[in-house]
């Protein structure tokens, strides 16, 4: 038996029902305020250096992906080393 249930709502009705906080209006503070940083030119703030860290992990799970997908085109398994 397969039952589905279907809630006609906002993504706003649906914070709101679940209990969760509408952190929207602390989210553009911190943008504003790192936006302003940015554009002063402090240390630490430069557009490189925030991103960075993202950029380093999407590549190395981009790295750990191709070596599944080889992995299991090769069929072998993970850890296992070849002798």
């Amino acid at each position: 038996m397969k039952i589905n249930i279907t809630f006609d709502m906002t993504p706003d009705e649906f914070r709101r029902l679940m209990g969760w906080p509408d952190v929207a209006e602390f989210q553009r503070e911190l943008f504003e305020q790192m936006l302003t940083k940015m554009q002063s030119g402090e240390d630490g703030y430069d557009p490189l250096s925030l991103y960075q860290p993202m950029m380093k992990e999407g590549m190395n799970s981009m790295s750990q992906f191709q070596s599944m997908m080889f992995n299991m085109m090769s069929g072998s398994k993970p850890g296992k080393t070849e002798e």
